[in-house]
């Protein structure tokens, strides 16, 4: 008799360790609060019961996403009402983008979670689940990416400098605003790192250099855009050569005027539009005389509007065909840079 009983005893003892040992620790409060204090850790937990006609592996992926969602959530909501601005304010277009990119980039996905396996506890029908995501291990990822975007941003400046001088200004300007989403994102990343690491200084968030790239890309930024930006669309021949005499001169002449030139439509000022081609005419003292027949049509596009157009034919004389012709195209290019100036300028 005291055999059965004590066999009982061990049996229901067995039992109810089993029984404990399936449910993890994390499903009572205080546990998780005592195994991963908020100094640590940012945690998300849910819990909720099997819905009509879902599965028991459904629900545990269902409340699993919904930790996730919980956690990444709450440092959002920490982010937003404790983040300030890190660089400083500049009245530009470029501003406007960058606080709506920033806007964007805070919506980022919180890397390194962790989710433990969701528990189902058959006896009560609630399924558990838990996520969490250490502070330093996140703080670590954070600094790491917000060098990288800002070693990115800088060598997009040093390209776009690059660019300026060479008289390249509308690829600078591309190089500028592809800095805009980096920059985005190591304003997203500061503002991570000061919720994440309460310790964390100005130095940490290297904000000095990040200030001193933005203050450069929006100089830059107003300097270019005083630029004005010319696509060139040209058809010439020369005696059925294709050449591109007239639209390389006529690049050289407006550049010295402040002109930049531009392959994206979009992004230009003024559409130019040239059509040239060359015709022998005769020779005259055993010189060649060859004539460009030349048309011109320059299309203000912040207008939309037609400003120029004429038709006109330029005399070239040389020793050969060919070479009166190029003459001929040469000296149209600067004819066409003294008609279009004014509606440039």
């Amino acid at each position: 008799m005291a055999k059965t009983i004590l066999l009982s005893l061990f049996l229901s003892t067995v039992s109810f360790a089993l029984h404990g040992q399936m449910k993890p620790m994390w499903t009572w409060a205080l546990e998780r609060e005592t195994s991963y204090p908020s100094r640590f850790f940012f945690t998300g937990y849910a819990e909720g019961n099997i819905r009509q006609g879902e599965t028991v592996e459904n629900a545990k992926n269902r409340l699993s996403r919904d930790a996730q969602g919980l956690l990444s959530e709450s440092i959002r909501v920490t982010v937003r009402s404790q983040a300030t601005s890190h660089v400083v304010s500049t009245e530009t277009s470029f501003n406007a983008t960058f606080q709506g990119t920033v806007q964007t980039e805070s919506e980022i996905e919180i890397v390194g979670i962790t989710s433990e396996p969701p528990y189902y506890d058959p006896e009560t029908g609630i399924v558990y689940a838990f996520a969490y995501v250490s502070r330093p291990e996140l703080a670590g990822y954070y600094k790491s990416n917000l060098a990288m975007h800002l070693t990115q941003a800088e060598g997009l400046l040093q390209t776009a400098n690059e660019l300026e001088a060479s008289g390249e200004k509308s690829q600078a300007r591309r190089q500028c605003e592809a800095a805009i989403p980096l920059l985005a994102r190591v304003r997203a990343a500061q503002d991570l790192l000061t919720t994440i690491d309460l310790n964390i200084t100005p130095e940490g968030l290297q904000q000095a250099r990040t200030e001193a790239l933005y203050s450069q890309i929006v100089q830059m930024l107003t300097q270019l855009a005083q630029a004005v930006y010319v696509f060139v669309e040209s058809a010439e021949t020369n005696f059925s050569q294709p050449v591109t005499i007239i639209a390389n001169r006529l690049k050289s002449a407006l550049s010295v005027m402040g002109c930049s030139f531009t392959d994206d439509t979009a992004q230009t000022d003024f559409r130019l539009k040239i059509s040239a081609r060359t015709r022998y005419q005769g020779i005259e003292q055993g010189f060649t005389i060859c004539y460009a027949d030349v048309a011109v049509a320059l299309f203000d596009v912040r207008r939309n509007v037609s400003v120029f157009e004429d038709e006109f034919s330029q005399k070239g004389i040389h020793t050969s065909r060919e070479a009166a012709g190029r003459r001929a195209l040469e000296d149209a290019a600067t004819a066409i840079a003294e008609k279009i100036s004014p509606w440039i300028n």
